[in-house]
């Protein structure tokens, strides 16, 4: 009896208490979302063609 109290409630939470976004601000942040993710990427791409290039210069010094 527990368990469908609780179900219960929480379907009542979702559906009254809960604020939604709207189509607008869930794109907004989606787009956020992407720019960041894409800025991170590119970040680490450079740190690790710099780490690269570091190694391979101390490589070839040390052969």
């Amino acid at each position: 009896m527990k368990i469908i109290n609780y179900i219960k409630e929480a379907y009542s939470e979702l559906v009254h208490k809960v604020s939604w976004p709207t189509r607008a601000e869930l794109t907004n942040s989606a787009v956020v979302v992407l720019i960041a993710s894409i800025i991170l990427a590119l970040l680490v791409w450079v740190m690790d063609l710099s780490f690269e290039s570091i190694m391979t210069f101390i490589y070839e010094k040390l052969s």
